[in-house]
């Protein structure tokens, strides 16, 4: 069985942790990891880039200068790609990158990821989370205890909770997501997992059919 260490509330390891082995005792599929990724990231961006090409530009119904006699190339408009100000020659265009996988490929490549995750000993678990008001250093103590502070550190919650979200907010290379919306990218980006005792239930409950 998949285990983790498992910490108290306040950051002291308290021995290990079962993982569902639903969720982190797969068989490691790299292909639908990267696909999980690409798409992830196709996903985010807008499209939106735009370049006017030689019909798009304003002006230029006039021509620059005669045909013949200048010893200067022929040239029918200013608004040629030629021309400063003129048109761009296969310039970018609004697009859609949007990407789809389906359930069942998705759910193959969160599996796949925490998998590896939980073999490299990157996943731990800590009991509770739980702030009575936001305090970044308060889970910097927390985070240190566990060994887990200075790099890419993601923790998962089962709901949200505003206080521990702010806590975060400063603290660099520090990502807070929430069980029912964990990524594949979210997964493979971090160093450290940092999962809640009840975020592993609620992920079980969530991704393991």
């Amino acid at each position: 069985m998949a285990t983790a260490a498992c910490y108290e509330k306040d950051g002291t390891e308290s021995g290990k942790f079962d993982l569902p082995a639903s969720l982190f005792e797969g068989e490691v599929n790299e292909h639908a990891v990267h696909e999980a990724v690409v798409t992830y990231l196709a996903n985010q961006r807008q499209g939106s880039a735009s370049t006017k090409e030689r019909s798009d530009v304003r002006g230029g119904g006039r021509k620059p200068y005669r045909q013949k006699g200048t010893g200067r190339a022929r040239a029918g408009t200013i608004r040629s790609p030629l021309f400063r100000g003129g048109g761009v020659v296969f310039g970018p265009h609004p697009r859609d990158y949007t990407k789809k996988m389906t359930k069942k490929a998705k759910r193959l490549a969160l599996r796949s990821s925490l998998t590896s995750r939980a073999n490299d000993e990157d996943v731990l678990v800590i009991k509770g989370l739980e702030f009575s008001e936001p305090k970044t250093r308060k889970l910097v103590s927390v985070l240190k205890e566990a060994g887990v502070y200075g790099g890419k550190t993601l923790v998962v919650l089962e709901k949200t909770d505003a206080n521990v979200i702010k806590s975060a907010g400063n603290i660099p290379g520090v990502k807070v997501t929430l069980a029912a919306m964990l990524s594949t990218y979210d997964v493979v980006w971090a160093d450290k997992i940092l999962l809640t005792s009840d975020a592993v239930k609620k992920m079980g409950e969530v991704f393991a059919s």
